[in-house]
């Protein structure tokens, strides 16, 4: 007899299910439910709808229930909730909004993909307001635009600094509207530590968003928004995208279990506890490689794996489950941003030992006329040298050693490992030690001791008692802004002038992105100074981790003038 499979939700996890499973089974009747009017919609490009970047909103929909049908024979029904799971007799209830009527349907096996709902705190004053949004579907987006246009929006403030907030703040600026994005947190995206966070705050006040950090939203009003430390801000309309909740009231309903994490538990082929009912997507738990316990991810690619693991354990085809850890980018301006693994933060919080390389080489051969820096930061553990995360920003190629270093995640690699990565090289398009590779032996020069460096967030403390400091770059440069209290020595006159740094003291190097510098704290060391530290991420490093700091705060730049080039 054949299968009859039900699938609860659909987009990334629940659509790839019913797929896949049409693929390895043609005799299965597979039906799948959905709330809202599409099936099947590109969840992660809604924000781009905002900016005209996608012109028409019905370009969103990636295929409709007569596609569905007559492509793959799937009855996929819109407008139909799943009200209630009746697991003694293996049926589900579903609501037709379309027709108003409630109906049972039988299953022998039923995949659950409801996703997560976007938060909105009821305790805050106005939050029901009709100027008051959230971006979770196509018909989400099309409202947030059509109110815009209709009522002649000009200040709209988005709650939130994560991927959604960020987007949408982005493609509304791109739109021409006054943006401000207000974050609880002291910044956006965390999944990028606090120095590599300041090169995104830059990016968004360098094209006139009004970002606001450390300050959560306290009251909606009319025409304008108040933040807890009682900033007021212009906003005729409001964007929450402070975080989403996993839908887990179907599941709780029938009994089923619920994890650590406020997700819906599931084993290692994505059963709950209900051995005929499967879970994939956004409202499960799942099990992070790197810090050994439950978490949530709510990403599309690992939604479409589990969708696939899901399907293959039905029909008995074997799949490994290895976990996650969290590999994601991100669009921003004329920036690329990608993490993938752990962050120094996130370790240091699970208590792992561990030590990062923060650099910045050129993304390709520095003759070419596109070539740009990229900020790359890699963490690992101390004192075996396991890769545990990267995180990298730039105009160029940064998803690609984000993706290499993944890869080396998974492998179990480590940063000796990485050093011998033999990867493409062509002057368009990298170098021939590439990123990667130059920050496995910089990291490979930190493990073993061979010379040592303060961080970027350590510099500020150093000029404020007077340490001894060596620019290690040109007069022209050093002209042109420095830090205070440096003295200027450049590389190509330092052996020359050795009488001017002190044995007696500690002595910190930089130039504007660390090689000189790195080269100079060699030489020293050779020539017998052994108190002497490389300045992570150098000149330029120092001026995007303070420049923000210095706006938002006041405080007295350690800076005689910002240069970012």
């Amino acid at each position: 007899m054949a299968k009859r499979i039900l699938v609860v939700g659909g987009v990334a996890g629940g659509a790839s299910t019913a797929a896949r499973v049409r693929r390895l089974d043609e005799h299965a009747e597979v039906i799948m439910f959905e709330k809202g009017p599409h099936v099947s919609f590109s969840n992660c490009s809604l924000p781009y709808y905002l900016s005209g970047i996608v012109e028409n909103s019905e370009s969103l929909v990636l295929m409709d229930p007569e596609t569905f049908k007559k492509r793959y024979n799937i009855d996929a029904r819109v407008h139909s909730e799943v009200i209630k799971i009746n697991r003694e007799e293996k049926t589900i209830t579903v609501k037709n909004y379309a027709t108003d009527t409630t109906y049972e349907e039988t299953y022998d096996k039923l995949i659950l993909s409801p996703g997560a709902s976007p938060i909105r705190p009821s305790k805050i004053e106005g939050i029901n307001n009709p100027n008051v949004f959230t971006v979770r579907n196509v018909v989400d987006i099309q409202q947030l635009n059509a109110n815009m246009l209709d009522k002649e929006v000009k200040d709209i403030a988005v709650i939130g600094g994560g991927f959604i907030g960020v987007e949408v703040a982005e493609n509304l600026r791109l739109a021409d509207y006054n943006v401000s994005l207000v974050e609880f947190a002291n910044q956006i995206m965390t999944p990028f530590d606090y120095d590599m966070a300041q090169i995104l705050h830059k990016e968004m006040i360098d094209h006139g968003i009004n970002l606001v950090v450390n300050d959560g939203l306290e009251k909606i009003g009319e025409g304008f928004i108040e933040t807890q430390s009682g900033k007021k801000i212009d906003a005729q309309a409001v964007v929450l995208a402070i975080g989403v909740r996993p839908e887990t009231r179907l599941a709780e309903d029938a009994g089923l279990v619920i994890g650590e994490t406020g997700a819906i538990k599931v084993n290692a082929n994505y059963v709950t506890s209900d051995p005929d009912i499967y879970a994939v997507g956004d409202a499960i738990e799942v099990y992070h490689r790197l810090l050994n316990k439950p978490t949530r991810l709510a990403l599309a690619g690992p939604a479409q794996k589990q969708a696939r693991a899901v399907a293959n354990h039905i029909y008995g085809n074997p799949t490994r489950n290895l976990g996650v850890i969290g590999s994601s980018s991100i669009h921003l301006f004329d920036l690329n941003a990608a993490s993938t693994g752990l962050n120094a933060r996130t370790a240091e919080a699970a208590g792992i030992s561990h030590d990062f390389v923060y650099i910045m080489p050129g993304d390709k051969v520095g003759l070419m006329p596109n070539s740009n820096v990229m900020h790359f930061k890699l963490v690992y553990e101390i004192p075996t040298g396991k890769i545990l995360g990267a995180q990298a920003i730039g105009k160029g190629n940064v998803d690609k050693r984000i993706d290499v270093i993944a890869t080396m995640i998974i492998m179990d690699g480590t940063i000796e490992d990485l050093k011998d990565l033999e990867l493409t090289y062509s002057p368009m398009l990298g170098t021939a030690k590439d990123v990667v590779n130059h920050a496995a032996l910089v990291g490979l020069n930190q493990l073993h001791g061979r010379y040592s460096e303060v961080k970027v967030f350590q510099v500020r403390e150093l000029v404020e008692n007077y340490a001894f400091i060596i620019d290690a770059r040109e007069e022209n440069e050093f002209a042109a802004g420095h830090l205070i209290n440096a003295v200027n020595i450049p590389l190509s006159e330092f052996r020359d002038r050795l009488d001017e740094i002190p044995t007696d003291r500690p002595v910190y190097v930089h130039c504007r992105s660390g090689q000189r510098s790195y080269n100079m704290v060699m030489a020293l060391q050779n020539l017998g100074y052994h108190n002497v530290f490389n300045i992570a991420g150098s000149y330029l490093g120092v001026n995007l981790y303070e420049y923000y700091n210095d706006l938002v705060t006041g405080r007295e730049k350690i800076v005689t003038e910002y240069n970012f080039k």
